[in-house]
C-alpha cells in the first residue's frame, strides 16, 4: 500500500510541477494565481499548495502582495537578453570544460539518445503543438547533461540564476517555429561531435553561437508578444489553470 507523501515532500513536487508549468507558459507573466481553482486542478489541499508558491516566489517566478496573493512575474526585455547573454558565456565554458575532460560512458549514451529521439521527431510532419512539447524534455536533457559533464560549481550557479526566466531556460521552446527548431537540434549535433572529438575551443565557440542564435528567436518571439499586448489582443487563461488574469495584464513588459 502505498503511503501518501508528506506535507514539505508533497509541496516540492507541486512547486516542480507549477515551474514546469511557469516555463510552458501555462501562467503568462502578471497573471495572478487563482488559488483555489488551482488547487482543485491539482487535487492538493490549500497548504501545502502554499508552500510550493512560496517557494516559487523565492525563486522570484512569483511575486507575492499582500491582500492579492501570488502573481506570475513579468521580466522585462533587457533581463530576458541579459539572462541569454550570461547563459551563452556559461553554457560555452560548460562545453568547453565536457571536451577537456571527456565524457563519461553513461552520459555519452544519454546524449546520444535525446539526439537520436530529436531526429525522430523533428522528421515527422506531425503537430507542431506536439512537436515542441516532447522536443522541449529533448533540449533541456542535452544541456543538462554537458553541464553534468563538465562537474563545473561555477558554471551551475550561474546557468540557475539564469534559469529562473523563464523565457531563458533550456526547457523553453515552445515559442519557436518548428524550422527555428530544427536549426537548434542541428547545432546540437555539432556541438556533440565537438565534445566527443575533444575539441574545447570548437565546442565552447559553436555552443556560444547556439544560445545566441536561441536568444535572437525568443527576442522575436516576446517582440511580436508586445506587438499583440499593445493592439489590445488578449491570452485567453482557462479557468481549469486556475490561473485569473489581471484587467491590464501584458505578456511581457518592454
Amino acid at each position: 500500500m502505498s503511503k501518501k507523501p508528506s506535507a514539505p515532500t508533497l509541496s516540492v513536487e507541486l512547486a516542480e510541477r507549477i515551474r514546469q508549468e511557469l516555463l510552458d507558459d501555462v501562467f503568462p507573466p502578471e497573471t495572478r494565481i487563482n488559488e483555489v481553482a488551482l488547487a482543485q486542478r491539482l487535487a492538493v489541499s490549500r497548504t501545502p499548495l502554499r508552500t510550493a508558491l512560496q517557494m516559487l516566489a523565492g525563486e522570484g517566478l512569483l511575486t507575492y502582495v499582500s491582500n492579492r496573493g501570488f502573481t506570475v512575474r513579468a521580466f522585462v526585455l533587457s533581463e530576458i537578453v541579459d539572462a541569454y547573454e550570461m547563459r551563452a558565456l556559461a553554457e560555452g565554458l560548460a562545453a568547453r570544460f565536457a571536451a577537456e575532460r571527456g565524457l563519461s560512458e553513461a552520459i555519452r549514451a544519454e546524449l546520444e539518445t535525446a539526439l537520436m529521439r530529436g531526429d525522430r521527431i523533428l522528421a515527422n510532419g506531425g503537430d507542431p503543438g506536439l512537436q515542441r512539447t516532447e522536443y522541449a524534455d529533448i533540449n533541456e536533457i542535452f544541456h543538462t547533461k554537458i553541464q553534468q559533464a563538465a562537474d563545473s560549481r561555477l558554471t551551475d550557479n550561474v546557468l540557475r540564476l539564469c534559469n529562473q526566466i523563464p523565457q531563458a531556460s533550456a526547457h523553453n521552446i515552445i515559442a519557436f517555429e518548428i524550422s527555428d527548431i530544427r536549426e537548434r537540434h542541428s547545432f546540437h549535433h555539432k556541438i556533440y561531435d565537438a565534445i566527443l572529438a575533444r575539441e574545447p575551443r570548437e565546442a565552447e565557440t559553436l555552443m556560444r553561437q547556439h544560445v545566441i542564435s536561441v536568444k535572437t528567436s525568443m527576442v522575436r518571439a516576446v517582440s511580436r508578444q508586445i506587438s499583440a499586448a499593445r493592439a489590445g489582443k488578449k491570452t485567453d487563461v482557462q479557468a481549469a489553470t486556475g490561473a485569473a488574469p489581471l484587467k491590464s495584464r501584458k505578456t511581457v513588459k518592454a
